[in-house]
């Protein structure tokens, strides 16, 4: 499986696409509100994107999604908690499939496994491939997404921020802004991870 990443949109968020290198099946996670260098991307690979997954429904992560499904076909999958957020925070977003906690993604032989991460959002989760965690703007490097904004939950955050630190062994994380990292610099220097396992 390889990885491709790309800092698109008006607030840098990153977006990543998932594909299997023989077949060249594709999940794109969280696109951003700017589908235009995304979809130059896939095309540049030879992708077939089987499915388009939001960490969460900000319009900066899936403003744009849309686009993307009408250009590819591929399905667009969120939590359906996120769709009690204001639409000036999602830009109006829909959605045809929702995700659950606990739920494993098969998508032509790419698996992923949704988290339910809430904090940043009613609707917030992070993905598992492999030993990649997609972390969305639940954990980033050094910090962890805010939670004043509507839907957003400093207890609700704390839980989730615990669960990613239980989880057995290290991942590398890839978060919604900023830098790549793994779960075990996290469990070592993150000051908000470290509160939330302290409270």
């Amino acid at each position: 499986m390889k990885l491709t990443a790309l800092t698109v949109g008006s607030i840098n968020t990153n977006c990543y696409i998932l594909y299997a290198e023989d077949t060249r099946a594709a999940v794109v996670i969280d696109p951003s509100d700017d589908a235009t260098l995304v979809l130059a991307r896939i095309e540049a690979l030879g992708l077939h994107v089987r499915a388009i997954l939001l960490t969460h429904a900000h319009f900066d992560h899936g403003g744009d999604a849309p686009r993307i499904c009408e250009r590819t076909g591929a399905p667009l999958y969120a939590h359906p908690a996120d769709r009690a957020l204001p639409s000036w925070l999602t830009h109006g977003l829909e959605w045809t499939h929702d995700l659950a906690d606990g739920q494993t993604l098969d998508l032509d032989g790419l698996r992923l496994r949704v988290l339910h991460t809430p904090g940043h959002t009613p609707g917030g989760v992070c993905f598992l491939c492999g030993d990649q965690l997609f972390a969305g703007d639940t954990l980033f490097a050094g910090s962890c997404g805010r939670t004043d904004l509507p839907g957003g939950s400093w207890d609700e955050m704390r839980a989730s921020l615990r669960r990613l630190a239980a989880l057995e062994g290290d991942y590398r994380v890839y978060p919604g802004h900023g830098d790549a990292t793994t779960l075990a610099a996290e469990r070592r220097e993150n000051p908000y991870l470290q509160m939330a396992l302290e409270s």
